[in-house]
């Protein structure tokens, strides 16, 4: 059994005819009671300390936890940007090699009209000589018969 300050206080010797000395177990007693609320005080004092170290280290480990989960969940944020990033920049790429494809094969459509007209024009122009050699040819025999006849 653990004995309080008040316990020791209120501890009372039996006398005996032959013993110690009341005056000194009173200063002894006294002694030890001093020394004894002063451990229970200490005691005290150093648990309530540890209860505040304890709540300190407890609320630090929270933030550490929050820490961690925030670079956890930043790394994982990044992770994504970066491959949405990604994703976008071929999506990009892609798109312009499509939209470069279409302006290629309709540049070649153009040439391959612009071929055909030329052509046409060609043809046209070889007809339209020929018509016109014709013509000539045709006036030249006139003027001839008329200067023939004359």
């Amino acid at each position: 059994m653990n004995y309080t300050p008040e316990d020791l206080q209120n501890i009372v010797f039996k006398k005996r005819f032959i013993g110690y000395s009341e005056d000194m177990v009173n200063e002894v007693l006294d002694k030890v009671i001093e020394d004894y609320t002063a451990c229970l005080r200490e005691n005290l004092e150093y648990r309530n300390k540890i209860m505040e170290l304890n709540e300190a280290l407890n609320h630090y480990k929270s933030i550490e936890n929050s820490l961690k989960n925030s670079l956890v969940l930043a790394q994982k944020t990044s992770e994504e940007v970066k491959r949405n990033a990604y994703e976008k920049a071929e999506n990009i790429i892609k798109e312009a090699e499509i939209k470069a494809q279409q302006i290629i094969n309709a540049a070649h459509e153009e040439v391959m009209k612009l071929k055909r007209e030329y052509e046409a024009v060609r043809n046209r122009l070889i007809v339209f000589r020929s018509k016109s050699e014709n013509l000539i040819n045709a006036q030249l025999d006139i003027i001839r018969q008329i200067t023939d006849e004359a």
